[in-house]
């Protein structure tokens, strides 16, 4: 945690004069609990103010880790009761020297972050992560893109296949560019499945409206992407057909911010605040405000970075293994591996 330090001021005290004190805020720059194997990303809303900080590192040195509650594991209520049933618990708390922003870290939240996070995780002994969460959704910056450390396509992907379902034989039956609003019960009759319990766990990995009704063209691109019986190209000129609007004024179809930022959220766990970041600037380029079919497989094809990405999660027969907030999906060279066994 860090604890930035505020303007100094004075108070009188009770025996009549003036003592100085600092106004000071805590803060825990993850903005998350972990598995302790790595230091995530910093949120830069503790750095903002450009002042000093201290930063504080927590150790729990025991024999027996009953603290640790992440993404997957443990839940919190198990953690607490686990960690109520130990005869004893240590605590070490460590105050680093006081960290003085230079200039250029002053103007940026972000580098300042970066380079607070660097400092407290070599002194933990510990990796720092470009790994963050969104919500609930850890997530990487892979070059201007941001994606799920494990995707629920891949979850929806073992729930099918452990229902004995071949998403590659379902009939999507989707007309491209016009959305068509299904039930649970629909879905369940589209997909051939009988048992609720399935239904429902596959039915939830899609966005719901108000009414409980998922936007068909969710569940076909998704089934395309799980049944890696085509190339990229035919997956992605899918998407874009399934999403690409009318335009405007003058002719064509283009992929518009909102198809844009489901495509991503689907096909790569994307957060979509961030997806449509991503497409505006895409769109900086040229007077339009969508991407054409060429514009949106150059971006996820042949981008020397973000065409790595969807390859690498999106290989066809090829269903990556769950992977740890502490992974590198993206090395400092710009290769991309898939992410590793968490072994949380």
């Amino acid at each position: 945690m860090t604890q930035p330090l505020g303007a100094e001021w004075w108070k009188r005290s009770e025996a009549g004069y003036l003592r100085r004190q600092v106004a000071s805020v805590l803060f825990f720059p993850e903005g998350t609990c972990s598995n302790k194997k790595a230091l995530l990303k910093f949120k830069p809303g503790a750095f903002i103010a450009g002042v000093p900080v201290q930063p504080v590192l927590i150790r729990y040195p025991n024999s027996l880790d009953t603290t640790s509650w992440a993404w997957r594991g443990p839940g919190v209520l198990k953690v607490l009761w686990l960690t109520a049933s130990q005869p004893c618990s240590i605590v070490d708390v460590e105050f680093l020297p006081v960290y003085r922003p230079s200039p250029e870290e002053s103007r940026d939240p972000t580098l300042y972050a970066n380079n607070v996070q660097r400092v407290m995780a070599q002194a933990l002994g510990i990796p720092a992560t470009e790994c963050e969460f969104v919500g609930s959704l850890p997530v990487i910056v892979v070059g201007r893109l941001k994606v799920a450390l494990e995707p629920q396509l891949w979850e929806l992907g073992r729930v099918l296949r452990k229902a004995g379902l071949s998403p590659g034989c379902v009939d999507a039956g989707t007309e491209p560019g016009r959305s068509r609003r299904i039930s649970k019960e629909e879905f369940a009759k589209q997909l051939q499945l009988s048992d609720s319990q399935t239904v429902a766990g596959a039915f939830s990995y899609f966005q719901q409206d108000a009414d409980g009704l998922v936007d068909f063209r969710d569940v076909a691109l998704a089934l395309a992407a799980l049944s890696g019986g085509g190339s990229l190209e035919e997956l992605t000129r899918l998407a874009f057909e399934l999403f690409a609007e009318e335009q405007a004024k003058g002719p064509g179809r283009l992929l518009y911010k909102d198809g844009f930022s489901t495509i991503l959220h689907l096909l790569l766990g994307s957060p979509r605040p961030a997806a449509r970041t991503l497409h505006a600037e895409l769109c900086q380029a040229g007077a339009r405000q969508g991407l054409s079919l060429c514009e949106f497989q150059d971006f996820s094809l042949h981008h020397p970075l973000h065409g790595k990405i969807f390859s690498t999660y999106l290989r066809p027969s090829q269903t990556p293994p769950a992977s740890s907030p502490g992974s590198t999906t993206a090395l400092a060279n710009g290769t991309v591996q898939a992410p590793k066994q968490k072994g949380d």
